[in-house]
């Protein structure tokens, strides 16, 4: 009767050590409001800005990015928007928000693929804290892409305006914005099997923290200490898993996620890039430090 007892006992323990740890595993996955996050996170001298994938959506699905992402720039007080688009100004997404994001209130800076036209690009710079800015260059990766490998007046004018851009920033954040991504992965391994060379070492020459474009790796990746972070298109794609084990990502629920946004806060010592979806939960988060120009 003892051994019995105490055989149940110890069963008892074990199936309640297993649920406890099940519980904990899950409740530590389970998506976080992006509302909540920001309770202790938030200081006056953080700087804040969304990015998103553009393109088309249909009408309600658009309507709740739209609204969601309106949500959380009034309560982060985001500076501006950077649309990872093709179309430019002409993308469906930029030029229905016109009615939410009053341009001179929150502006919207869209990305462009030219096809052998004049390059669409844009800077925006703004004062952190101390003498540090975070510096915002929107490139035309139509016109590399279009001429990669080639001596292209386009190619060389919009690789040399870049560079005279990140010549000039001094004690900056530097995030640059295209389409096309640098990037390329093998969906199978999850690994870079395809850097655009120039472009990356620009941005190692430059002390460039972060590119932003549409995902052709994972939702984020580091490459010799540039950070690519990629979002998904919006019908095909979902957020992939980072192939940076070092990095703490927070779990993606497959059943969360339908459409969804980048929440960027910028700090003195970091970016926190929080990924977020519609339904304004938070499913994958991001830290990037700082680090410098180097000679090559």
């Amino acid at each position: 009767m003892e051994k019995r007892r105490s055989w149940a006992c110890t069963f008892v323990l074990q199936v309640s050590l297993f649920i406890a740890f099940y519980l904990a595993l899950n409740l530590d996955q389970r998506p976080t409001s992006i509302y909540n996050s920001r309770k202790g996170t938030r200081t006056p001298l953080d700087v804040y800005f969304l990015s998103v994938r553009g393109g088309y959506r249909p009408l309600k699905q658009r309507a709740l990015l739209l609204k969601q992402m309106e949500k959380v720039a009034n309560i982060y007080r985001a500076r501006f928007v950077v649309n990872i688009s093709e179309l430019g100004e002409d993308d469906p997404l930029t030029q229905n928000a016109s009615r939410l994001f009053p341009p001179q209130k929150i502006p919207w800076y869209s990305t462009r693929v030219s096809k052998g036209r004049e390059a669409g690009c844009f800077l925006e710079q703004i004062n952190i804290t101390c003498g540090k800015t975070l510096t915002v260059v929107g490139l035309d990766t139509g016109l590399l892409q279009d001429f990669m490998g080639s001596t292209s007046g386009f190619k060389n004018g919009q690789l040399n305006w870049l560079t005279e851009t990140l010549e000039a920033t001094t004690n900056s954040w530097i995030i640059v914005s295209g389409y096309h991504p640098v990037v390329i992965c093998d969906k199978e391994r999850v690994e870079a099997k395809q850097i655009y060379g120039a472009l990356h070492n620009i941005f190692m020459k430059y002390g460039v923290n972060a590119y932003i474009s549409r995902q052709g790796c994972n939702c984020h990746t580091v490459q010799d200490g540039v950070a690519y972070i990629g979002i998904a298109d919006s019908i095909e794609s979902e957020p992939l898993n980072s192939s940076n084990r070092r990095l703490a990502f927070r779990s993606f629920h497959r059943d969360t996620v339908n459409d969804w946004f980048l929440l960027h806060r910028v700090g003195s010592l970091e970016i926190t890039t929080y990924f977020v979806s519609s339904a304004g939960k938070i499913v994958n988060k991001a830290v990037i430090k700082q680090r410098g120009k180097v000679d090559m």
